[in-house]
């Protein structure tokens, strides 16, 4: 580890979640399937012969504390950097730094933060000095690396995937913090409702818990023995629950898929779940909005072609009221069309048509079907023998193509207003 950050750590100048980082593996908590004994990442670090690799998982999960835990179990020199504000230049740098350090025998650890905000040109620097042992690197990232990485670097380094520390593990960082006479807060006595309160809203992230810890504790009021931290002064700390959420990140697309699925699914009190997580992170209301108007054609559709109208009803509303009280809205557009009878027959129907499109000849549109706006259009033949439905309604005009007569796109369900379709149609073809 580099010096500056021995001498911060001596200065006390650190926040409270950088001096807990575990120095050891023995320290760390929680990632028991990766870090247990005899599990193959642990097996690497106490061997010395660690891959490059990435580190996917959400925050406080202990990326960066394992990313340094390995450089010191190695020996080797930490190169961190954040991709938020690193550039090709610093890579550059590090590189050199590096290739110096490895002519005296002397190992890089190339760690890269948010590995997922380098764009292609920076990701593609550092693969020549991973594949050529000049550094062995690690990027974390909180997103996908099947999306985020460029397949060339994810070929070259494992993948490890860290889950969100569970609340026994979070008490367990907290506690620790409280008892740590060197680099913790001693002194300071957390409430049964206020540890409770605080390893609950903290969801799995050990960096929110003790970020909100060291606040509570510089709010507690002196006594003359320990600074008791109530439950009030936890809650005033942390605010609101941390959720990890980012309106462009994996939790993003994970919670719509499960609000889309929900939906799908009729199950009304999960959907209400589902878009009550998306608003409270601050989701884009008429994101929410699009989604409810796609799924009423999608999968409500003619058994009810009313939840269409409800769900474009609820974004005008939306757009036109804002928020907060756009949620009436949203949450009535949802209860609607998951309570609503299902149907699909919508997007398989146009699926089907669309295949035909593409897979057969395009044929000229039939004559009778062609509007005869002049005289030598009609002399053609343009609009002979079309029947005016209005009028003359024929079941045997054909209104395809010659070569695709007597396709059936279009079936019917049989649950709500498509019951009615269906026992129409049918009538209309007996006739």
């Amino acid at each position: 580890m580099g010096d500056h950050l021995l001498f911060e750590f001596a200065s006390g100048e650190m926040p409270l979640a950088a001096r807990m980082r575990p120095q050891t593996l023995d320290e760390f908590v929680g990632q028991a399937e990766l870090l247990g004994e005899g599990r193959v990442l642990r097996t690497a670090i106490e061997r010395g012969t660690v891959p490059s690799m990435i580190l996917w998982g959400p925050p406080g999960s202990g990326k960066t504390s394992l990313a340094e835990i390995v450089a010191r179990s190695l020996e080797a020199h930490f190169e961190g950097m954040s991709a938020v504000s690193a550039g090709v230049a610093d890579l550059r740098r590090a590189v050199r730094d590096a290739q110096a350090r490895r002519r005296s025998g002397h190992r890089t650890i190339l760690f890269v933060d948010e590995i997922h905000r380098f764009n292609k040109a920076q990701q593609d620097a550092i693969l020549p000095y991973v594949e050529d042992g000049t550094v062995t690197f690690i990027g974390a990232t909180t997103e996908n690396p099947s999306f985020e990485v460029n397949a060339a670097l994810l070929s070259r380094a494992r993948v490890f995937v860290l889950n969100a520390l569970s609340d026994e593990d979070v008490g367990t960082i907290v506690d620790r913090a409280l008892r740590d006479e060197r680099r913790g807060i001693p002194g300071a006595r957390l409430t049964a409702d206020a540890r409770h309160i605080l390893v609950d809203w903290a969801n799995g992230d050990a960096r929110a818990a003790l970020n909100a810890l060291e606040l509570a504790a510089s709010a507690a009021p002196p006594g003359g023995g320990e600074r008791e931290i109530d439950a009030s002064t936890v809650r005033d700390a942390m605010q609101r629950r941390a959720t990890g959420y980012d309106k462009s990140g994996d939790l993003h697309y994970d919670t719509i898929s499960a609000f889309i699925k929900s939906v799908r699914a009729s199950d009304a009190d999960a959907a209400l779940y589902w878009l009550a997580r998306m608003l409270d992170a601050g989701e884009d209301p008429l994101f929410v909005a699009r989604r409810l108007v796609i799924l009423a054609s999608e999968d409500v559709g003619l058994a009810d072609s009313t939840g269409l109208q409800v769900a474009v009803a609820a974004q005008q509303a939306v757009h036109f009221v804002g928020m907060p009280e756009g949620f009436y809205a949203l949450a009535h557009a949802t209860l609607y069309l998951a309570t609503a009878a299902k149907s699909n027959s919508v997007g398989a129907a146009y699926a089907a048509a669309m295949a035909d499109v593409r897979e057969t000849r395009n044929e000229p549109v039939p004559l009778h079907l062609r509007n005869p706006v002049t005289g030598f259009m009609r002399r053609l033949g343009y609009g002979a023998e079309y029947h005016y439905a209005h009028d003359d309604y024929d079941v045997t005009q054909v209104n395809l193509p010659a070569n695709l007569a007597g396709r059936e796109y279009y079936r019917p369900g049989k649950l709500g207003g498509e019951a009615a379709i269906a026992a129409a149609r049918k009538k209309r073809r007996s006739e």
